[in-house]
């Protein structure tokens, strides 16, 4: 199976952006914990960045290289989603 369309920077951003969303929140539980703020503060705000400027990325991928090789794009494009629920996931689990 061809992975260079893994080296697209299209096909990178994605990913490098859930991690670094991911990271945020990690940095969040270690310094501030679980607990509820009364307001969203700022790692709350660079994560929903990360989060919502990947989606573009994303879909400009999924359009360019879907046609041109459907299967490698496809493992990309999964591994995208997969980043991005990685990201979500503490969020989700620990209602932040």
């Amino acid at each position: 199976m061809d992975l260079s369309t893994l080296k697209k920077p299209s096909a990178l951003l994605p990913i490098g952006m859930s991690l670094a969303a991911l990271a945020v929140v990690g940095v969040h539980i270690v310094l501030y914990g679980t607990a509820r703020a009364a307001d969203e503060g700022t790692a709350a705000h660079l994560w929903q960045i990360l989060m919502a400027g990947q989606l573009p990325i994303m879909l400009f991928f999924a359009f360019k290289w879907l046609p041109r090789s459907p299967k490698p794009a496809l493992l990309v494009v999964s591994l995208q989603i997969l980043a991005a629920l990685a990201a979500a996931a503490p969020v989700y689990i620990f209602s932040l």
